[in-house]
């Protein structure tokens, strides 16, 4: 009898989740060190105000979309694990996009079971939605996106990614290899027979084709049509919390960004707005060179954009992790790290991690003074991460979600 199976998997990661639920539940009510997020409770906070007929930002550090707090209502009139229990339910929507992105790639059911164990039965993953971040909402619409262009299915897809970019504005980083893979190539036009100054024209001409230009269209109407109606009711309060917000964003409390202590020591100077914002500059030309350079492999291509994308950002939390970890099940199958350099890189990412987060012990817990080593150890996570992308881009076979798994030797990662 076969015990790793997708439905046992399942069985298995939900009754994690429920577990992890109701232990969170005991540990509020019986502990000082609290398992519920603080987000959740700004989240529940702003949905009060919008069950009471005021605005979500009416609670100080909302910056999110209201349809958040729309969403997380029953958290007011019905029970406030409501929210936590949408969560989890995206987090296994999450799972299930998997099984049907590895199916769909040709892997048998037994690997199916293998990799989207990785994300159901992975602790660190259901310790994030059972805590109440809303992480998994986004993800499962970015999983959904990449699965619904992989089917061909461009409006569908169009459609999930207008939302998407509107829930949480990173996953804009996916139009560059969504855009490209959207060839006439892929999507079966026929070719003409054509004089070389015209398949060079052609070339130019096939970037406006009509699936671009559909899932440009249809997206961006998706994103404007809600941001019109947010606007429309929270006026330019909702653009600065939900967007303006965060391009300009400086933390104060330190976090796993080697940008976290210049900005912070700076705080109150126009300068660390500046490093904000030129912080934008490499972060942008990584992301966009790896969306380019993958494009072939679509699911690739967004797991070190979103990797980079993380690594570089000037704030970096252990949710947006996540990002990154819901397509990681997707493309590790096709990967030729063996057991000991697999080890290794895992092993590494969570050292780098263990040693920024003793020094964030003494300071938080031990009131000592550690925020240079807090900064070298942020920065020793930067330099892990790059290390570990380019392990990873290394021994990656770039295989084309339309070819039925064949790999790529042209755009093999070098």
């Amino acid at each position: 009898m076969q015990v790793l199976t997708v439905g046992n998997v399942f069985t298995g990661g939900v009754l994690l989740r429920i577990l992890m639920l109701v232990y969170g539940l005991w540990q509020d009510a019986h502990m000082t060190v609290k398992y519920t997020d603080i987000d959740y409770h700004v989240f529940t906070d702003a949905a009060r105000s919008v069950w009471m007929g005021g605005s979500p930002y009416e609670r100080s550090t909302y910056r999110y979309t209201p349809l958040l707090a729309w969403l997380l209502t029953p958290n007011v009139w019905l029970h406030p694990v409501f929210g936590k229990c949408v969560f989890i339910l995206c987090d296994c929507l999450v799972g299930w996009l998997i099984v049907r992105i590895l199916a769909a790639r040709k892997l048998s059911d037994y690997k199916c079971a293998v990799y989207s164990a990785l994300w159901m039965l992975n602790p660190y993953v259901a310790n994030i939605s059972t805590r109440g971040s809303a992480e998994s909402v986004v993800c499962a619409c970015v999983m959904a996106v990449l699965y619904e262009v992989q089917q061909k299915r461009i409006a569908r897809g169009s459609v999930l990614f207008g939302l998407a970019v509107h829930l949480k504005i990173y996953p804009i980083i996916y139009a560059v290899p969504l855009l490209v893979v959207l060839s006439d190539t892929n999507f079966g036009s026929s070719a003409r027979n054509q004089t070389v100054s015209q398949q060079m024209l052609d070339r130019v001409i096939s970037w406006f084709n009509v699936h671009r230009a559909m899932f440009f269209v249809i997206s961006a109407s998706v994103f404007f049509a809600l941001n019109v109606a947010m606007y429309a009711v929270y006026g330019m309060e909702f653009v600065d919390e939900t967007y303006v917000y965060h391009v300009s964003r400086k933390d104060h409390r330190h976090n796993y960004s080697m940008w976290f202590l210049p900005i912070y020591l700076q705080f109150y100077s126009p300068t660390s707005l500046l490093m904000g914002l030129v912080s934008f500059v490499p972060q942008a030309l990584a992301v966009a060179v790896l969306g380019v350079s993958f494009n072939s492999d679509l699911y690739f291509a967004a797991f070190t954009q979103t990797f980079a994308f993380v690594a570089y950002n000037k704030v970096c939390t252990a949710q947006y992790f996540i990002w990154y970890m819901c397509i990681l099940p997707v493309v590790w199958p096709y990967s030729k790290m063996g057991f000991v350099q697999a080890s290794l890189v895992v092993g590494v990412w969570v050292l780098s991690q263990a040693l920024y987060l003793q020094q964030a012990y003494k300071l938080e817990f031990l009131g000592q003074n550690t925020f240079e080593w807090l900064w070298v150890a942020g920065a020793g996570i930067f330099v892990a991460n790059n290390w570990i992308l380019a392990q990873v881009v290394a021994k990656q076979r770039v295989v084309s979600v339309f070819d039925g798994g064949k790999e790529l030797k042209v755009k093999k990662a070098q």
